[in-house]
């Protein structure tokens, strides 16, 4: 293949939700409702007619049976609204194409992303529904729901403000709802209807016969779908009379729907290439397919699929999505339908196949989005060579624009793929290519709710696949997202799962890291003690695998535990043992920073004298080093413990340094403050320094664990730590998964 499909050319983003859809400005029809709807917004409602302010959004319900056009009135209502809601129009879709409702917690979350207040990844239901109230109070703004499933989703959504509006899409009323009056939708109005098919086949075939138009909306019920579908067909067919179409439709009887018949119409008229493709697009996640997916699913060329799908817009069984690049929309009233034409003349080998091929195809794009951000590997310039050129992205603008547009699909394939339970070695490669593109393009941190929510899914394939060391890599990096997040009782639960999975493996690396994750969470929730203990464990393990650099950190974590708990003597040896550790691995900058955290533990045990001299070796180490920042932070320690001693004049040379170091930009952010108590008490936290405390003695984000797991990739970096003065404690530990598929 030499197409380039995957080039969007620079084309900036809409910023539009998929639900927008490129259709017709003119609205037809619906007059009534219309007007109905309009003035429900203004009706008094039950608390302002027994005298008490409305507590809730005003929700205005359109019901109706899929294909009645129901989205389109409420599009319509919104469109003629809209200016009266200062602060914008919000959508959300409550059901997926096969009639499941979305999560509450999903819609909630890619509700808050468009207000721009992410909340954190991992959050529980209850918590992203009320920050979600919590972000609408105050605002006026005008809230769609399409697609709604019953009445408890819609009220987990309501915001609290009576000045905001909901406009609620379903298929019969929301009963527990209190003041809802649903518009319910039938066919349109004859005239409206006549003049839809009008617009889809020419004014011509209907002025010269108008009774044969009419005859044929009566046929199709007044239905829109079935109305776009029969002019599509009659468009696709210049001489064809509508008589003949109506006359058809009669012949085919009326025991089905007239959106069944009308398909089943445009269906038998298809090339047999076409009429699979179409069928098979009951595969494509979230309803959403472009030209890849089409031509994966059918075993056509990506030119040939774009054709064919533009050709099935025409005919109104698809709907564009406005996005810079294509991308269609599969219609809720036509996913049931494909599907039973899917299992009448597809076997479930055949249809396991297409789907098995687009999941393939999914990896070898995302392999192809992430390796654009990686040309200056020769391993990634080569692999990125080898792949067809229709897969390759020309720059990673491009690669980051498809990952946008595709996102929302992408994470369903994922879904659908462990939900299949069939294809799991599939799901794994394609979770894992996922995550990495993810990370690559928007970084952890940005992406860090979708890779909670795979590495969900990488657990539920572990968990049923009895695969050991991805369940504790999955577990770790679950685990370290909660930690980052303050549910800290929840990632100990994790870490001590880990660690079990991790010794069902038999793996050490997943073991030492579980070992030392539960000491962190200990030490966050106040238990030195037991942070101590299972600092101890991990450190005895990596001993063992003679992992020196990984015991000098436990050294410096264990020395943190007991300076916590008080005890100075026991911190002191630990933190030598790190110094020792850290000489003999020849890391002169871990050296210093563990050096900069024995002086700060021998300043709270009342020994200045001792602390100037260690502060001062280390500043040694740090200049061998050539760390200008860490010389920079050790000259300002060294300057608040001259103060301690009475000596301002060399304090105030020491600063100075420090200034020259830098710059006088940070001579505010590093200020001296008091000197410390002569230490803590037992069980408390030492206060901070009077400067930035030095990073971890190994280099790395406290209580990160170096090495990777394979089949797992990172998926958070760790936070600035909450008190640095205890040097490297507890934070979210980074674990990386690699896939063990040829293409890794």
């Amino acid at each position: 293949m030499t197409d380039q499909a995957v080039d969007t050319g620079g084309v900036k983003l809409s910023g539009h939700d998929r639900s927008t859809v490129a259709t017709d400005s003119q609205f037809l029809g619906r007059t009534r409702e219309l007007k109905e709807l309009r003035a429900d917004i203004e009706r008094a409602g039950l608390d302002t007619i027994s005298g008490r302010k409305a507590p809730r959004a005003r929700v205005l319900l359109v019901a109706g049976k899929h294909g009645s056009g129901r989205t389109a009135l409420a599009e319509e209502l919104v469109r003629q609204v809209a200016e009266r809601y200062e602060d914008g129009v919000l959508r959300a879709r409550l059901g997926e194409p096969d009639g499941t409702p979305v999560p509450v917690s999903r819609a909630a979350r890619d509700l808050l992303a468009a207000l721009g207040a992410p909340p954190p990844a991992g959050a529980a239901e209850d918590d992203l529904t009320e920050a979600l109230r919590t972000a609408l109070a105050g605002r006026r703004v005008l809230l769609l729901l399409d697609d709604a499933a019953d009445a408890e989703q819609v009220d987990a959504l309501l915001p609290d403000s009576p000045d905001s509006l909901v406009v609620a899409v379903a298929g019969g009323p929301l009963t527990g709802i209190a003041d809802v009056r649903p518009c319910t939708l039938g066919g349109l109005d004859t005239k409206s209807a006549v003049e839809l098919l009008s617009r889809r086949t020419g004014s011509v075939r209907i002025t010269v016969d108008p009774r044969a138009a009419e005859g044929l909306v009566e046929e199709c019920r007044a239905q829109p779908a079935a109305l776009v579908m029969a002019g599509g067909w009659l468009a696709a067919r210049p001489k064809a009379a509508v008589a003949d179409l109506a006359k058809h439709l009669r012949a085919a009887g009326d025991e089905d729907a007239p959106v069944a018949r009308v398909l089943g119409l445009v269906y038998a008229s298809l090339p047999s290439a076409a009429a699979r493709m179409l069928r098979l697009l009951c595969l494509a996640p979230a309803g959403l397919v472009d030209p890849h997916t089409a031509s994966a699913l059918a075993g056509s060329s990506v030119n040939g699929a774009r054709t064919t799908l533009d050709d099935f817009v025409a005919l109104g069984l698809l709907r564009p999505v406005e996005s810079p690049l294509p991308q269609y929309e599969v219609p809720g009233w036509l996913h049931p339908l494909l599907k039973a034409l899917a299992d009448t003349h597809d076997k479930p080998a055949e249809l396991q196949l297409a789907r098995a091929r687009m999941l393939e195809r999914t990896v070898r794009l995302l392999q192809s989005c992430r390796a654009i951000t990686e040309t200056d590997s020769p391993q990634a310039r080569e692999k990125l060579l080898g792949l067809p050129r229709a897969l390759r992205f020309p720059n990673p603008r491009a690669a980051a624009e498809w990952l946008t547009v595709r996102r929302p699909a992408l994470l369903a394939a994922a879904r659908l793929a462990v939900s299949d339970g069939e294809l799991d070695t599939l799901a794994r490669r394609l979770m894992s290519q996922l995550v990495r593109a993810l990370v690559a393009h928007f970084g952890t941190q940005a992406a860090a709710p979708d890779l909670y929510g795979l590495h969900q899914l990488v657990l539920d394939v572990a968990e049923r696949r009895g695969l050991h060391r991805e369940k504790a890599a999955a577990l770790l990096n679950l685990a370290d997202v909660d930690a980052r997040t303050g549910r800290t009782a929840d990632a100990l639960t994790r870490y001590r799962a880990a660690l079990d999975a991790g010794r069902e493996a038999n793996d050490p690396y997943a073991t030492g890291r579980a070992m030392e994750s539960v000491g962190g969470a200990y030490q966050e929730l106040g238990d030195h003690d037991r942070a101590a203990d299972w600092f101890g464990r991990a450190l005895a393990q990596r001993q063992a695998r003679d992992e020196r650099e990984d015991a000098a950190r436990l050294y410096g974590r264990i020395g943190t535990a007991h300076t916590y708990a008080g005890r100075y003597g026991e911190a002191q040896r630990n933190w030598r043992a790190a110094v020792a550790g850290y000489r003999k691995t020849g890391d002169l900058a871990a050296q210093a920073r563990a050096l900069s955290e024995l002086a700060r533990v021998q300043e709270y045990a009342g020994r200045p004298e001792e602390s100037l001299r260690t502060c001062q070796e280390a500043a040694d180490q740090a200049r061998r080093a050539d760390d200008v920042r860490l010389q920079a932070a050790l000259q300002l320690r060294l300057a608040d413990t001259l103060d301690h001693l009475g000596d301002p004049a060399a304090a105030g040379l020491h600063r100075q340094a420090a200034e020259r170091m830098l710059g006088d930009e940070i001579a505010p952010a590093t200020a001296p403050v008091p000197a410390p108590a002569p230490g803590p008490a037992a069980g408390s936290a030492p206060e901070s320094a009077a400067v930035p405390a030095p990073e971890a003695p190994d280099g790395s984000e406290p209580g990160a664990a170096p090495g990777t797991v394979p089949e797992q990739t990172s998926t958070t970096e760790a936070p600035e730590p909450a008190d640095q003065a205890a040097g490297p404690e507890q934070a979210a530990n980074t674990y990386e998964i690699r896939s063990t598929s040829a293409e890794d």
